[in-house]
């Protein structure tokens, strides 16, 4: 979760990303940021989000990209 954390921060150090769930429903996160996590999360964490893992959902909170990361790494 930490890395996770450190990443989101890397993209907007003012927003406290342990509390917040409305990324993408606040438009905190926009779709260059989600182009940027996706690179710096398949980097950081060797795995590869598919397609049809990119929904507002699993992007929405720390805690949705990384329950994405622990699954997308079970799968393997």
């Amino acid at each position: 979760m930490e890395q996770v954390l450190e990443i989101l921060q890397g993209l907007h150090p003012e927003i406290d990303f342990e509390t917040c769930n409305t990324l993408i429903d606040d438009k905190i996160i926009d779709s260059f940021d989600i182009v940027t996590l996706i690179s710096d999360l398949s980097e950081e964490f060797d795995v590869t989000i598919p397609v049809e893992e990119i929904i507002p959902e699993n992007f929405n909170s720390a805690k949705a990209i990384y329950a994405l990361i622990e699954r997308l790494l079970e799968d393997e």
